[in-house]
């Protein structure tokens, strides 16, 4: 346990203890907020830092189809849907946007890194959208959102991940139309990917 100095004058971090760095970091930490009456409330929080992460989502205007993933995810797996229901897959499997965690690269040569890794595209072109937290109640990751155009001759290997890092994934090919129908069923219910797929028809990226 130690402790640190806070770098807001609204927060003064207190002590932090180191609980977990089997897989990525958890710490918890106590610490003062000041309220906005001016009084300061003592507080302990853990918080899970797994780094910065990048995901896109790959578009073709002309035939009004996105790239999207399947794969396993455990911590589905564990905490399944309230009604019981899997929609057609397999509990704990996930359709989703293309990501991964941006390790020592910067944003864009992630996602760049991790287009050809998941999906065997090579993307000329990718555009950063927004920045989000994804679960800033207890986890640090803050997200980087890309989108890029692919055609046909893009596409370089199959994808499908490294599996020597646990990764099996599937690459699927859907029309905007059909992804979206999927998002209202909840047959995609990863919040990173219905957010790109909103982007995608509020922007007309379809044309």
């Amino acid at each position: 346990m130690k402790s640190m100095t806070s770098t807001s004058p609204q927060v003064r971090v207190l002590e932090e203890k180191l609980l977990s760095d089997n897989w990525y970091t958890l710490k918890t930490t106590r610490f003062e907020l000041q309220r906005r009456d001016g009084t300061w409330q003592s507080q302990n929080r853990e918080t899970y830092d797994r780094g910065n992460g990048a995901t896109i989502l790959l578009y073709n205007r002309s035939q009004k189809t996105v790239i999207l993933t399947r794969q396993f995810r455990f911590p589905a797996y564990v905490n399944p849907r309230s009604d019981g229901s899997s929609n057609g897959m397999k509990r704990g499997m996930m359709v989703e946007a293309c990501a991964g965690l941006l390790d020592l690269d910067d944003p864009i040569t992630c996602i760049r890194r991790e287009t050809e890794e998941e999906t065997g595209y090579v993307i000329k072109e990718v555009r950063k959208v927004f920045e989000a937290y994804m679960s800033p109640g207890s986890v640090t990751e803050r997200l980087f959102f890309f989108v890029g155009e692919y055609s046909s001759a893009d596409k370089v290997s199959e994808g499908g991940g490294h599996a020597h890092e646990g990764e099996d994934i599937a690459v699927l090919e859907l029309t905007l139309d059909e992804a979206l129908a999927q998002v209202a069923a909840g047959t995609i219910c990863d919040a990173k990917t219905i957010m790109l797929l909103q982007y995608a028809k509020l922007h007309g990226l379809m044309g």
